[in-house]
């Protein structure tokens, strides 16, 4: 079984290598360390405390993008090609005018470990890759708490659940 996760976290470490120093491409990578950063802050009401909670069980995100491109639904088909079979579960997937979408998670032991969002369209590319403990009803807190290009898209898992 841990061969097997290591598979999977080590397909999308290869997808991230092999674009990662492409200056055509947006990359961000938030290690556990800066996560941490955010559990320091002092907060006084208890949603924004269940937020820092869930943030600071994360392990790490990492973006990768590319905006005006002509070849981003191939970029979608080749990283979710790299995914071995069985590893993943689809949560939810999109079409929305000229791109594609899919949430997908890796879970065990009815916790979820990854998070992984693949967006590709006509001009443009997205892979967002969240690890650690993921709580998913605090998710879309977590991507308005953090602010960060991309990771608004986090919020239609909320309101799909709904």
């Amino acid at each position: 079984m841990l061969s097997m996760s290591l598979q999977a976290q080590d397909a999308i470490t290869k997808f991230f290598g092999k674009y990662e120093s492409d200056e055509n491409f947006s990359n961000v990578s938030i290690t556990s360390r800066m996560f941490g950063l955010f559990t320091d802050l002092e907060v006084e009401d208890e949603e924004d405390q269940q937020v820092l909670d869930a943030i600071s069980k994360l392990e790490g995100l990492k973006i990768l993008a590319k905006d005006n491109t002509d070849n981003g639904k191939a970029l979608y088909k080749e990283a979710l090609a790299k995914l071995p079979k069985g590893e993943y579960d689809e949560l939810m997937s999109i079409r929305d005018e000229d791109k594609d979408m899919k949430f997908l998670i890796k879970e065990k032991n009815g916790k979820i470990s990854e998070l992984l969002m693949v967006m590709g369209g006509d001009k443009e590319f997205f892979i967002l890759s969240l690890f650690g403990e993921i709580d998913l009803k605090q998710i879309a807190k977590i991507s308005s708490a953090m602010d960060i290009d991309g990771l608004e898209g986090l919020e239609r898992l909320n309101d799909k659940k709904n």
